[in-house]
């Protein structure tokens, strides 16, 4: 699969469609390149044509607001729009629930107004306008499947049904934990905790989360952000389930079930 890049498009004057930004966790994360992969292969399946900015792509700067440091947000933000204006970049869509939240409602106070989707919600838009399919059966069916709401897509978006659609078009038993939708449990990552030592206490949160998880008895977590991705799969791991429960990404779930 040959992926262009946006300077690709606009050497032979051509614009894609939407602008698959990566994120860093996508990037360079062993793990997480494997979503990557899964979602370019599905936007590749449907016909859509993306691009990516390659390595003209650079962190958005989420972390160092969340930690504190707006000088350092303002000049990677500032950086990136202009990157993206030069290319009249409207439409992107991410499989980080960070960069989603950030370029959807931190940019546009810098001048950065983009049409943003995530890709659960992409994948979503993919099956309703019948551009992919999903087989019946195949290494889902009859499974049992519960989904971990991240606070970036959850909470702070309100972005709850797409991605339980998008896994109810499966063969599959979809259950809740019992901290879901905007009473869901934060993996443990968020606001740039995933770059920092926990403070003191009784249990870590990814332990908490995981164990609720592995409580409703599900041999799937589907996941839709790198970071809820790694500490899941930590807490999996501390459960000793690793062996039966898998921790996949909705796009990785949707890659493997793609029909003709």
């Amino acid at each position: 699969m040959n992926i262009k890049t946006m300077a690709e498009y606009a050497a032979s004057g051509e614009t894609p469609e939407v602008l698959f930004w990566v994120g860093c966790a996508g990037s360079f994360d062993q793990r997480a390149q494997k979503i990557t992969k899964a979602f370019a292969t599905i936007l590749d399946k449907a016909g859509i044509r993306f691009a990516i900015l390659g390595k003209e792509e650079s962190c958005t700067g989420d972390p160092a607001r969340r930690a504190g440091n707006e000088f350092i947000f303002q000049m990677m933000a500032q950086n990136n729009i202009q990157l993206l204006d030069g290319y009249g970049v409207k439409k992107i869509v991410t499989a980080c629930p960070h960069c989603f939240n950030i370029f959807r409602n931190d940019y546009p106070e810098l001048g950065g107004n983009y049409e943003v989707l995530h890709h659960t919600t992409f994948l979503q838009q993919l099956i309703d306008e019948g551009k992919i399919r999903l087989q019946e059966g195949g290494s889902f069916k009859g499974r049992r499947i519960t989904y971990h709401d991240s606070c970036y897509l959850g909470r702070a978006n309100n972005i709850y049904e797409a991605p339980r659609k998008v896994l109810e078009a499966l063969d599959a038993e979809l259950v809740e934990m019992k901290r879901c939708r905007t009473n869901g449990l934060c993996c443990g990552a968020g606001g740039s905790q995933m770059f920092k030592e926990e403070e003191k206490g009784n249990t870590r949160v990814n332990f908490e989360r995981s164990r609720e998880a592995v409580a409703t008895g599900a041999s799937v977590i589907a996941s839709n952000c790198p970071f809820c991705m790694t500490m899941l799969t930590d807490g999996v791991k501390e459960e000793g389930r690793e062996d039966s429960v898998q921790v996949l990404d909705i796009a990785e779930i949707v890659a493997r079930q793609l029909g003709d």
